[in-house]
C-alpha cells in the first residue's frame, strides 16, 4: 500500500498556489573565529547558501522581514546552546531591508549549471540543458540553495549511486529546502517521493522546483518527521549535526530493513557524534564521503546491504 495517495497529480494544486512577493532583507552576522565555521554551518542547513564572508563579517539574505527575524532568532539560540557547552562565542546579528530589484536578472546574471556525480547537472528553467545529463532543474533564491554547497552535491552524489542498487519505490527528503534531492531522487527513477520542511518559504519553494520539473510523484508537505507514517527504500536528511541526531531514533523507524538513509551536513569532526547516535538507534554505518569540511554518512538497519564500493 502506499504511505500517501498519488490517486491525484498534486502538481496541478501546485499550480494554483499564490506567488509571494518578497521583500529581501540583508543580514550582517559578527562570529568570532572560532565560532565562524559552525555559524556557517548553521546557515547552510538553513538553506541559507547564498553568502559571503571576510574576517569576522558574514552576509546573507532573507526572503521577508519575517524570515530575517527568525533567522536571528536561531542565531541566538545557537549562541545559547554554545554557550551551554562551556563556549562562550561572540555572534551578533543586524538586518536591514535591500532596494528593490529584479532579483530575477540578478540570479541570471550569477547562476551557472553545475555537473553533479556521473550524470546529474543542477540548472534554472531559463538556460538549455544537455541531452545526455540528467537536469535537475533548480531555481535559484536568495533563500533556499541550489546545490552547489558541498553538503548538497555529497547527498546527490550518494544518492546516485545507491539508486543503482536496491528498491526504488519510495523516498523520503527530510529538511527538503529547495526540494533538489527529491527532484534528483525522482530523476533516477524513485516511484513514491515525499518531500517534508517545517519552513512554508522552504515548502514553496520545492513545490515551485517539482513543477518546473513536471513531476507528478512527489509529494511536498510543510511537516516534521514525527508527523509522517511509513517506511521508505531511501531517506535523505541533509541537516545539522544535532537535529540528525536528535531525529536518529525516528529515522530508523521510518527505514525499512533493507533501506538506507543518507545523511549530510555534518561538520568535520561531528561525525563520531552521528555514528553512536545512529548505532544507539540501531543503525550501522555503511559508507562515508568527505567533500572539505563536510562529512555525509551513509546508513542502514543490518539486513541493508551495499552491493558495490565508492
Amino acid at each position: 500500500m502506499s504511505f500517501f495517495n498519488f490517486n491525484q497529480p498534486h502538481t496541478n494544486l501546485y499550480k494554483m498556489l499564490p506567488y509571494i512577493p518578497m521583500e529581501y532583507y540583508e543580514l550582517k552576522i559578527k562570529a568570532a573565529e572560532e565560532s565562524r565555521e559552525a555559524v556557517l554551518a548553521l546557515l547552510a542547513r538553513l538553506g541559507l547558501t547564498g553568502f559571503g564572508s571576510e574576517g569576522d563579517l558574514i552576509v546573507t539574505y532573507a526572503g521577508s522581514k519575517a524570515e530575517a527575524g527568525r533567522i536571528g532568532a536561531e542565531l541566538e539560540q545557537f549562541q545559547t546552546t554554545l554557550k551551554e557547552a562551556g563556549l562562550a562565542p561572540e555572534i551578533s546579528c543586524d538586518s536591514s531591508p535591500l532596494p528593490e530589484q529584479d532579483w530575477n536578472e540578478v540570479w541570471k546574471k550569477n547562476f551557472s549549471p553545475i555537473d553533479v556525480g556521473r550524470n546529474l547537472t543542477i540548472i534554472p528553467s531559463w538556460l538549455e540543458h544537455a541531452t545526455d545529463r540528467i537536469p535537475l532543474i533548480i531555481d535559484p533564491g536568495m533563500v533556499f540553495g541550489t546545490g552547489h554547497h558541498e553538503s548538497t552535491r555529497s547527498s546527490l552524489v550518494l544518492i546516485e549511486r545507491l539508486s543503482d542498487a536496491g528498491s526504488k519505490k519510495s523516498f523520503l527528503d527530510i529538511g527538503t529546502g529547495s526540494g533538489v534531492l527529491a527532484i534528483a531522487a525522482s530523476r533516477l527513477g524513485f516511484q513514491e517521493l515525499l518531500a517534508i520542511d517545517i519552513d512554508p518559504l522552504a515548502v514553496d519553494a520545492a513545490q515551485r522546483n517539482v513543477i518546473a520539473n513536471s513531476l507528478g510523484n512527489i509529494l511536498v508537505r510543510e511537516a516534521t518527521l514525527s508527523d509522517i507514517s511509513g517506511r521508505f527504500d531511501m531517506i535523505a536528511a541533509n541537516l545539522l549535526s544535532e537535529i540528525l541526531i536528535s531525529i536518529a531514533s525516528d529515522l530508523a523507524t521510518h527505514l525499512e530493513p533493507n533501506g538506507v538513509a543518507v545523511l549530510s551536513g555534518i561538520l568535520l569532526g561531528q561525525e563520531d557524534d552521528v555514528k553512536k547516535a545512529m548505532q544507539k538507534a540501531g543503525l550501522r554505518l555503511m559508507e562515508e564521503l568527505v567533500d572539505g569540511t563536510w562529512v555525509s554518512l551513509v546508513v542502514g538497519h543490518s539486513k541493508a546491504v551495499l552491493s558495490f564500493k565508492f
